[in-house]
């Protein structure tokens, strides 16, 4: 374990980073002691730093939870992070490319919750009871920290590279659909760049948020009734660049759409 003062210190290098659109040295080459709870201590008080600069908790990410996406980056199990109000898109909205570093797009759906979670036993059918409403997604992916040989330490510390997220399409009741077989198409500029299947997250895209809700449990933490969680992408990410337009089919939930300026 790290001392609280190397913690503090790579968090705040971390906010810097976030406002200077920098990327930083592997932590894990800096710091090859660090451990999975150093790396959710770095991440929980770079999030303080948010909110005491202004920034409002609206939800969390859930990251890795498809086998698609653990072998896209070599990590093998899941992770979470944070979402601040300022990190949420309308579709058809103009996204500012400078905003983010290393901006790849994932294919998701998000969960609105109309009651609390909190573990350490929530179970699929505890996530589908207190769900009001799931809706496609986008997440944008911001890392601060080299991608070459990063592990789970590094990208948990680095806020699980979440850097935003673009909502639209159709909300639905969790009974109105079959979630495992929502199926979309990613488009970067009229081309289809991946396509995938929900249930391709943990075999249904609510174990991510049950995951979730036991995972915070262990940090003391639970997840609020209001609060938006993205399950996890049941797609690679997809790398884009300045003037990309994204384009993700939903089906029968609709579409979602932005371009990065």
């Amino acid at each position: 374990m790290l001392e609280q003062t190397r913690i503090a210190a790579i968090a705040d290098e971390l906010v810097a980073a976030d406002r200077d659109r920098s990327i930083v040295p592997r932590l894990t080459a800096r710091h090859p002691d660090m451990t999975v709870e150093d790396a959710y201590a770095v991440q929980r008080l770079w999030a303080e730093r948010g909110v005491e600069s202004g920034r409002r908790l609206v939800g969390r990410k859930i990251g890795l939870t498809s086998k698609v996406m653990q072998v896209a980056t070599g990590i093998t199990e899941p992770d979470y992070g944070v979402i601040f109000d300022d990190m949420v898109h309308e579709s058809g909205s103009s996204v500012e490319f400078d905003r983010f570093s290393n901006v790849r797009i994932e294919v998701e759906l998000a969960f609105v919750l109309a009651k609390p979670l909190a573990g350490p036993d929530v179970t699929i059918f505890d996530v589908l009871d207190a769900t009001a409403y799931v809706v496609p997604a986008l997440e944008i992916l911001n890392s601060h920290i080299e991608l070459e040989g990063r592990t789970i330490v590094d990208t948990i510390s680095d806020n699980a590279a979440m850097g935003g997220m673009v909502v639209g399409g159709t909300p639905v009741k969790v009974d109105a659909v079959d979630l495992r077989w929502v199926s979309a198409l990613l488009y970067r500029n009229q081309t289809i760049e991946e396509s995938g299947v929900a249930g391709a997250v943990l075999g249904h895209p609510a174990m991510g948020v049950a995951w979730l809700a036991n995972k915070l449990a262990a940090h003391g933490q639970a997840l609020g009734a209001g609060e938006i969680i993205l399950a996890g992408s049941f797609t690679r990410p997809m790398w884009v660049e300045r003037g990309d337009t994204v384009y993700a089919d939903y089906g029968q939930l609709g579409a979602i759409t932005c371009r990065f300026a």
